[in-house]
C-alpha cells in the first residue's frame, strides 16, 4: 500500500494542485478539452487531493453537493497502487459523516470494475461523454 496522504482541499486554495493532476489525466492523456474538465461546479465542490512521499500531487477527486462523484484522477506513473481506492474511501467517508444517502457517478468503462469492487452498481446503458464511454453507477450509503 503507497504512503499517500488523502487530504480534503478547497478548490482557491488547491486549484493548481488539483490541475497538476487533471490536466496531464483528463487534457493531455485522454483529449478531453480544459473547458469541459473545469467548469462551473469546481469552486464549489469539495475536493481531495493524495499527495506521495515527496509532497506532490498524484491524485485527486472531487464530489458535489447533491452527491456527484467526479475528475478521479491519479497520475499514471502513480496507478494501481491502490491510491484511487484511498480517495474514494476517503471521499465515502466524508459523505457518511455529512449524512449523504447516495453517491453517484459517471465512470469510464474501463473504471467501471474498480467503482463495483467498492460497491457502486451500474445502470442504465452506455453514453459517451467526452467522446469517452461511460456508465451511470450509484451507491447507497
Amino acid at each position: 500500500m503507497p504512503r499517500s496522504k488523502i487530504k480534503k482541499v478547497e478548490w482557491g486554495v488547491s486549484e493548481m494542485s488539483i490541475k497538476a493532476v487533471r490536466i496531464p489525466v483528463f487534457v493531455e492523456e485522454q483529449n478531453v478539452p480544459f473547458d469541459l474538465d473545469f467548469d462551473q461546479f469546481d469552486p464549489v465542490a469539495s475536493h481531495w487531493i493524495a499527495y506521495g512521499d515527496d509532497l506532490c500531487p498524484v491524485g485527486t477527486a472531487r464530489l458535489l453537493n447533491d452527491g456527484h462523484f467526479g475528475r478521479m484522477a491519479v497520475l499514471k506513473e502513480h496507478r494501481r497502487q491502490g491510491i484511487g481506492r484511498m480517495i474514494i474511501l476517503a471521499v465515502l467517508d466524508f459523505a457518511h459523516e455529512i449524512n449523504m444517502s447516495k453517491i453517484y457517478l459517471h465512470a469510464q468503462l474501463p473504471a467501471r470494475a474498480f467503482y463495483e469492487r467498492v460497491g457502486f452498481v451500474a445502470s442504465g446503458d452506455v453514453f459517451v461523454d467526452a467522446n469517452i464511454d461511460h456508465i451511470a453507477m450509484e451507491l447507497l450509503i
